[in-house]
């Protein structure tokens, strides 16, 4: 048996205050003056405090990341095509922000390197050169984005991660200061995401000693953070914090599960963010998860949260055949959920009426 051989990210600094390392961690990795580049989630735009910590030099850019939706190829291709038209190459691409923001900064990274457009590599090791030295720095903890060895884009015609050896960052920089004072539903979204990882990786077909061990600490973290305690403090910071990266290797050796590859289609369609997205699908998939649906009930009602309904009313049938389509494609997912005959036991019709119910 040939057991898969991960590329995993190389360096980690944690701790509180960390983030104003980051200029000693550049300094070695500058090239030739060639830039920097920072992207900056667009939640911090207008946070000049917090924008003259980012340790800029000389030429280095910085550039506020749209990501009001989910980025999209079209987005990833129309920066990494300005910076070589400006510059040639870079340094090295910084992502500082959510898990969106994150993939954002991994894809530019690749397409500095890479011929074509992002659609090219939507889909498992396409990638084909080492991508320009790239740093993710979360604002928010859940996704798992920092450590995972996809990026998530939504293409022309489906919503689908590079997932590639050269898509994790070289280094990580989680400093739990930087969540403190997150939105309260956007928080708890993304914690989600974590939770949703957890019970479908731990309930897979997938699932082995590696993937368990890490699966398993995430989820006691998510539960203490959203379950067990009443009130939000720095420790819940530092807890989620660690949740989000135990989560997302955890991920490394499995897979997502029937929550996900529902959402997905969702997200391609409505442009609904992954992590609400997710809270969705998860609010109805008692016939999969039951124990982890009736928990998530638990925390959706503790921490005071309304997750949407009726999404999906009013759809046509192409809309529903569109979102099928872009779910059906997630074989991976559907056969960490269900097993290797997930296609017998998934088809159109349970499909379509999963989705009605959102």
């Amino acid at each position: 048996m040939k057991f898969r051989n991960f590329k995993m990210v190389d360096y980690v600094v944690y701790g509180r205050g960390c983030f104003d390392q980051l200029d000693e961690i550049l300094a070695p990795k500058r090239k030739d003056e060639k830039p920097v580049v920072f992207l900056l989630d667009y939640h911090f735009q207008n946070d000049e405090a917090f924008k003259s910590r980012i340790p800029l030099r000389g030429n280095d850019q910085l550039i506020i990341a749209d990501v009001t939706s989910e980025p999209k190829t079209s987005y990833v291709d129309s920066i990494a095509q300005e910076l070589k038209d400006k510059f040639g190459t870079v340094s090295g691409v910084i992502g500082i922000g959510g898990g969106s923001t994150l993939d954002l900064a991994k894809a530019v990274s690749i397409m500095m390197t890479n011929p074509g457009k992002a659609q090219d590599y939507q889909g498992w090791d396409l990638v084909k050169n080492p991508a320009v030295y790239k740093a993710g720095i979360p604002t928010l903890s859940g996704t798992g984005a920092e450590v995972s060895r996809t990026c998530v884009l939504t293409g022309p015609t489906k919503k689908l991660g590079m997932n590639s050896d050269f898509t994790p960052f070289d280094q990580i920089v989680l400093d739990p200061e930087l969540i403190k004072g997150a939105p309260k539903n956007q928080r708890f979204y993304t914690g989600m995401d974590c939770y949703i990882h957890c019970i479908e990786s731990l309930q897979g077909t997938y699932i082995n000693a590696f993937s368990r061990s890490y699966g398993e600490k995430a989820l006691e973290l998510c539960q203490d953070v959203f379950l067990h305690n009443t009130e939000w403090t720095d420790e819940s910071d530092e807890k989620l914090m660690m949740a989000s990266y135990a989560g997302g290797m955890s991920i490394a050796y499995s897979q997502v599960g029937v929550a996900h590859a529902v959402s997905y289609g969702l997200s391609y369609l409505l442009g609904t963010k992954h992590g609400i997205g997710n809270c969705i699908v998860f609010n109805h998939l008692e016939e999969f998860y039951p124990e982890g649906v009736k928990e998530f009930h638990q925390m959706v009602k503790q921490n005071g949260i309304d997750i949407p309904v009726g999404v999906t009313k009013g759809l046509t049938d192409e809309q529903f055949d569109t979102m099928i389509n872009v779910s059906l494609g997630m074989a991976p997912l559907w056969e960490n959920a269900l097993g290797k005959d997930w296609q017998q036991q998934m088809n159109r019709e349970r499909l379509r009426a999963l989705y009605e119910r959102l």
